[in-house]
């Protein structure tokens, strides 16, 4: 089948081979077409060869263990790869972000001035109330988001919400806060 006239349909048998057969022909052919571009579209979004290498490798292994959980109502095949790519370059690049525990601060710490102890404690008191205040739906969004350190994708994965309608109760909800915040 020539590169042109393979057709969504084709990618989505694919998906599906691999999800129910484990068919190892189906994931080399994925592998074939999508591998390259996933690593030339994390190379153009800023990642550095070997971080696009690892970042390549760890989606299309995702995409072995997780084809099941792919849904063509919901997304393409090549828009669900490229997620899982963009969501894992973000993890790649927060992991190696952390500092290393020798780069830590050890011994004992200063003791914070009271009258910061008591902002941050209004703050927070402050920042509970908003969060309760929140619309149901927008509140459970925003406790998986920043409490159950979830991506947006995982939590679209979770409730079956599209990911566009996460994102933007998310941004509404975090627009209330700093609203209430301020």
């Amino acid at each position: 089948m020539a590169a042109n006239e393979v057709t969504e349909a084709h990618w989505v048998a694919r998906i599906t081979a691999i999800a129910k057969d484990e068919d190892k022909s189906a994931f080399a052919e994925v592998f074939r077409h999508f591998a390259p571009r996933v690593k030339a579209f994390l190379i153009k979004s800023g990642a550095d060869e070997s971080l696009a290498e690892e970042c390549m490798q760890d989606v299309m292994a995702t995409l072995w263990q997780k084809a099941h959980m792919y849904d063509a109502a919901r997304a393409s095949v090549a828009t669900w790869i490229f997620t899982i790519a963009r969501n894992r370059k973000i993890d790649l690049i927060r992991k190696n972000a952390r500092p290393e525990p020798e780069d830590l601060p050890w011994g004992p710490e200063e003791q914070p001035d009271q009258a910061d102890v008591l902002a941050l404690q209004q703050d927070s008191a402050r920042l509970t109330d908003a969060i309760r205040q929140l619309p149901e739906k927008q509140r459970r969004l925003i406790e998986r988001a920043y409490f159950g350190d979830l991506t947006h994708s995982e939590i679209a994965a979770e409730t079956g919400l599209p990911l566009g309608t996460i994102k933007s109760r998310i941004r509404l909800a975090l627009e209330r806060l700093r609203h209430s915040m301020s």
